[in-house]
């Protein structure tokens, strides 16, 4: 009895020396590396100079530099207060928002709405519509690449990507001159295999703020027509870039009377103000009224088990600043005087870096349109700004106009002349 006791008594210490471990499934993961944008903030941030400026977050700012609630809004939150229960959207999202939201991108009288061919859904603002659409891309054209501006929007590449779609780019900006490269964009769509995918932004480009004008708009369409290319366009400015929807809607409009049938991301970040409330509308004009069906079935089943269904706030602030005669005219002059803070700023700006920098030039600054200026700085040159003005902005040079007020303006311009000399 005793030896089996002090058996029992070895077997239970081995046990005790020998615990049970749960394996480290995460021992190899790395950091990410910083998002280019959110990093600036970090920097700006922990910058301990109570001058330091941020022109690097894409975020309208009036010119007191505070954030702006914008008064048709700010009405369809008192209408829209206790009058919603807190159920589940549909997975498309509300449908009377996708109606006005269609409407306001393609243009109420267009064709393919009056004849029922465009498939919509309310998305998470514009990075839900493009990975929609990327999503889209990867399960009905599986072969196709996506071409896109070089530079772009970083998230295009990471949205993209993730969603399987292989990624080639599409020369269109011209460093030399800080505009257009028309014709190597031209030369780069006439090479591109045949039904090959683009993406375009609709208006204010991100990050150059330079656009196409209409004319050059009409020569890209042609020729991506001649090519079977498809277009999808994101459109995150629409009335924030020059102040006025039917202008920047041009592009899209120029495409759909030249017979394409388009793709389009919308989203109401910037020109609603509705940074956080993450709303956005993905649409793709179809060949007939049953395509638009399948198609937006489709839609419907690739959102389902990515987020289930979109937020019911911003969709409700949206349709009721876009269906009452009345909000929507306030909107069209709030979002214009937006745009007209940002072009006011643009020209202050080339104002005085032609005074303090004679030996460049700077009409580019007055040229590009919407919330960023490529200003042309080296990497090099923004570092300095940081390091020796407090002054940050990404590495590319963009300055985010939105930044820019009456009261920073000059010092921008000396500042930016400084590291430049």
């Amino acid at each position: 009895a005793s030896s089996a006791s002090s058996a029992s008594s070895a077997s239970s210490a081995a046990g005790a020396a020998m615990p049970a471990t749960c394996k480290d499934f995460w021992a190899d993961v790395p950091e990410a590396p910083k998002d280019p944008i959110l990093g600036i903030t970090e920097k700006f941030l922990a910058d301990s100079n109570p001058q330091k400026l941020n022109f690097g977050v894409g975020a309208y700012r009036d010119d007191d530099g505070k954030p702006v609630v914008l008064d048709c809004v700010r009405e369809a939150e008192r209408r829209i207060a206790g009058k919603n229960f807190m159920e589940y959207l549909p997975i498309g999202g509300l449908k009377a928002f996708c109606d006005e939201s269609v409407k306001l991108a393609y243009g109420e009288d267009a064709k393919c709405i009056k004849e029922n061919r465009v498939a919509a859904v309310q998305t998470l603002s514009g990075t839900g519509s493009c990975r929609l659409m990327a999503d889209f891309m990867h399960r009905f054209a599986p072969n196709a690449k996506c071409f896109m501006p070089t530079p772009t929007w970083s998230n295009h590449h990471n949205i993209f990507r993730d969603g399987g779609v292989e990624i080639q780019g599409l020369r269109y900006y011209k460093e030399d001159t800080c505009s257009l490269d028309y014709d190597a964009l031209l030369e780069d769509i006439n090479n591109a295999p045949a039904g090959s995918f683009f993406l375009l932004h609709a208006c204010a480009h991100n990050p150059t703020g330079v656009d196409p004008t209409p004319e050059q708009w009409k020569g890209i369409s042609e020729a991506m027509l001649a090519k079977s290319h498809f277009a999808f366009f994101d459109m995150a400015y629409q009335g924030f870039a020059s102040g006025d929807c039917e202008r920047d809607g041009a592009a899209i409009k120029i495409f759909l009377d030249d017979g394409h049938n388009v793709a389009c991301s919308q989203s109401y970040a910037k020109n609603m103000g509705l940074y956080g409330q993450r709303i956005g509308c993905f649409s793709i004009v179809c060949a007939d009224e049953a395509q638009k069906v399948a198609v937006e079935s489709q839609m419907k089943a690739i959102a389902r088990p990515m987020y289930s269904n979109p937020p019911l706030h911003g969709a409700a602030l949206v349709n009721t600043v876009l269906s009452d005669p009345q909000l929507k005219a306030q909107w069209f002059k709030e979002v214009k005087g937006m745009a007209d803070r940002i072009i006011d700023m643009r020209g202050k700006l080339r104002e005085h870096l032609e005074k303090e920098a004679p030996q460049r030039t700077w009409n580019h600054v007055t040229d590009q349109i919407g919330m960023f200026c490529f200003s042309g700085m080296t990497p090099e040159q923004v570092d300095k700004l940081a390091e020796e003005h407090s002054m940050y902005m990404t590495r590319n040079g963009r300055i985010s106009m939105a930044g820019v007020t009456s009261g920073n303006v000059e010092r921008l311009a000396k500042a930016m002349a400084t590291v430049i000399a």
